[in-house]
Formats: C-alpha cells, structure tokens, sequence
C-alpha cells in the first residue's frame, strides 16, 4: 500500500505560479513511477505530467509544455509538479498517483494509488 498526500494548491492569479508537492508513505517510492493528474468541473480526469522511477525520463501533456515542470525526489519521497504562468484553464482538481509501470506514463489505469487531490484555482 502507498500513501499519497498532495500540498500546495490554492489560489492564484493568472501568470502566477504555484508548486505542488505529493508526500508518499508505505512501499518503496523508488519503485514507483508517478503521474500529476487533474480534474476540472465536468470534464475527464487528464495527464499532466509524470516520471519514472530514477527520474531518467518525464512526461509532459501539451497543453501545458513550457509551464509545467516534474520532479521527484527520492530521499524524500516526494514528488513536484512546478506550474508556472499559470492560466484560468489550468483551474482543476490535481492529483498524484504512483505505478510500478515504466511505460504508458500518462495512462491513467496503470497507476495503482491515488492521493485525495488539492484544489489549484486560477482568478483571471
């Protein structure tokens, strides 16, 4: 069992930036790929971003290329998606997950847990 906490959403203006963070507990997180995902009102779950187990490759989405950043650190078993100009677009529900795949990085049914998601709102 993996135990995902995600901190650092809030509230931000248009062009600001915010970092999240997703604590993990229980089985080795190295082993472990993990993914940002977000929700927003209405609309399907989607890929953000993601890396593997050593960090050797990422993912990015394409809808938020050149803003969003991943990255995780493994003595501390925690993982960071850096969003920056941010728009009203990126307004959702963001997740963390983790899975032992090493492929299939933004497919959302090879990550085996999930955190409980932190709200990043984007005032225009």
């Amino acid at each position: 069992q993996v135990h995902l906490v995600e901190s650092g959403g809030g509230v931000v203006q248009a062009g600001g930036s915010l970092r999240l963070s997703c604590a993990a507990s229980g089985r080795t997180f190295s082993s472990y790929a993990m993914g940002w995902f977000r929700q927003a009102p209405g609309k399907d779950r989607e890929s953000v971003a993601a890396v593997t187990q050593s960090a050797t490759r990422t993912y990015i989405a394409d809808s938020v290329k050149g803003r969003f950043a991943i990255s995780r650190d493994n003595d501390k078993d925690t993982v960071y998606l850096q969003m920056n100009s941010l728009k009203p677009e990126d307004t959702a529900v963001y997740f963390c997950a983790a899975g032992r795949m090493t492929w299939g990085l933004a497919t959302t049914a090879k990550y085996e847990y999930w955190g409980q998601g932190t709200q990043v709102t984007v005032s225009s």
